[in-house]
């Protein structure tokens, strides 16, 4: 039965400054339909967290060239950053969310214009809703956040495993069922939450930790929340906080023109693809240095 280890917690932080965007990483091991073991790592995280991501991997008794499968539930910085980490691994994502990351929205901070260069510098494996990436582990259409996001549904003693991206952010997300932020189209996003909360036993948000609903609809967490910040302390003049329902909903300006300036690019988007330079990079050995 495949397994799925935390290599990176989400966490739900919002500053005033900026966002943090600390994703989930997840690495989900076991057999293809040949028997052979499989690494697969599901997100990379932003170039923050790099050496947090190599030392993850290093707990678990792996390096960058035992992960032969990288799934990406969608293309936004904070989830792709540290893909070329690992140049021997396949790069699985949504026909639709390579597409859309060579000619993003002008609007789209979250879909930088090198997004797709990055993507290309990997094999690249197209999935779509249904599709199997080993025995156990299947490919969940969740579309709203952005055009091509997935999931990952995982097969674990625990029941059935999503592991949602930006499809479903935060735990709260599946109590509100409203994506608070949309790249692509709010409504679908909606329809994506509770696809989720359809099919799943055990929910591994993008930017959360592992929860299960309820019988009277609450918040079950998984695991204990833990982190550690440094330069500030609990009486810092200045620092504030803020209920996380105070965060409000988002929705890009112009998302209305998306599908349309999607179609209308259609045509240019492989030529683009095809003239993407490759960069060789040889496989990191050295993590550089992080605190835990």
């Amino acid at each position: 039965m495949p397994t799925i280890d935390i290599l990176l917690p989400g966490f739900a932080i919002d500053t005033d400054q900026g966002y943090p965007a600390f994703c989930g990483v997840f690495l989900v091991r076991g057999p293809d339909a040949a028997g052979r073991h499989r690494n697969i790592l599901v997100d990379a995280a932003h170039v923050g967290r790099r050496p947090f991501l190599w030392n993850a991997l290093a707990a678990h008794g792996l390096d960058a060239e035992d992960i032969d499968t990288v799934v990406l539930t969608h293309a936004h910085w904070d989830h792709v950053q540290n893909i070329d980490l690992f140049p021997q691994a396949t790069l699985v994502l949504h026909p639709d969310e390579r597409r859309y990351a060579h000619t993003p929205h002008a609007n789209d901070w979250a879909t930088p214009a090198w997004t797709g260069l990055l993507l290309e510098q990997l094999p690249v494996r197209e999935v779509t809703d249904g599709e199997e990436i080993i025995p156990g582990v299947d490919v969940i259409g969740l579309p709203g956040h952005s055009p091509g996001s997935i999931g990952v549904v995982v097969q674990t003693e625990r029941g059935r495993a999503t592991i949602t991206g930006d499809a479903l952010h935060f735990a709260y997300v599946a109590l509100t069922k409203r994506n608070p932020l949309v790249f692509w189209d709010a409504d679908q996003a909606a329809r994506s939450i509770e696809r989720v909360l359809t099919v799943s036993d055990v929910v591994y948000p993008g930017h959360d930790r592992p929860f299960r609903l309820t019988s009277d609809a609450g918040i079950d967490y998984l695991e204990p929340f833990a982190l550690t910040l440094t330069g500030l302390r609990p009486d810092t003049l200045g620092l504030r906080f803020a209920d996380a329902s105070s965060r409000p909903l988002w929705v890009m300006p112009g998302v209305q023109e998306q599908p349309r300036l999607y179609e209308k690019n259609a045509d240019d988007i492989q030529r683009r693809i095809n003239r993407v330079p490759k960069v060789v990079r040889p496989v990191p050995r050295e993590a550089g240095p992080a605190k835990g």
